[in-house]
Parts: C-alpha cells; structure tokens; sequence
C-alpha cells in the first residue's frame, strides 16, 4: 500500500493527538467532579460520505481513543455511525467534529 497525502495525514493525527489531551482534561475534571454544571450522556447518530474500510477502522480508532467517546455502531446501508457521548452538550456539535475534522482527513487519504 502506497502512503497518500502525507501532509494531511499529518494534520490528522496533530488533531488527533490535541483531542485526546483536551478529552483527557474534560474527563478528569468529570471523573474529580469539578465543574458546576449537571452531566448528560448520550448516544449520537452520525451520517458518514467515508464507505472505506481502512477510513471506517481508523474513524473507529480515533473516535475510541479519544476519552469520553465510543464507536457503538456503523449501519453499512445506510451508512451511519453511532457514538456515545459521556458529556454530551450539542449533538450537532459532535456530526460537525467528526465530520469536519475527522472524515474529511480520512476522505482525502483513503479514497
């Protein structure tokens, strides 16, 4: 397999690596209790364009490396991801993160 777009794969994995310590963060302070604001979890259906199974599997890293975030689900047919949340605020938030900083990266590099 020839290595594409390096450069973005690059940029991926700095987004990937600041995630995860800004989610290590968030999770500590919930897990100390610190904060003022009430907690809500939750499951979040995501539309994903990425049909790739190398893209999907490194989506599914991602997303499971990344505390407070699990890859519950992916519906092949209709082609959506299902994520929980441990501190869910805005589920629009969350399509537009994977989305945006995520599936797009992995569009470029694997298809």
């Amino acid at each position: 397999m020839r290595v594409r777009r390096p450069g973005v794969i690059l940029r991926l994995l700095q987004l990937v690596a600041m995630d995860i310590v800004r989610s290590n963060l968030a999770v500590g302070r919930i897990v100390l209790g610190l904060g003022r604001r009430q907690r809500r979890s939750g499951f979040v259906e995501i539309p994903l364009d990425m049909r790739d199974p190398y893209g999907l599997a490194s989506l599914a890293c991602i997303i499971t490396s990344t505390p407070g975030t699990l890859w519950v689900n992916f519906d092949a047919q209709r082609g959506a991801l299902t994520i929980h949340v441990l501190d869910l605020v805005d589920e629009e938030e969350w399509i537009r993160t994977i989305k945006d900083r995520y599936e797009r990266h992995l569009l470029e590099i694997f298809e």
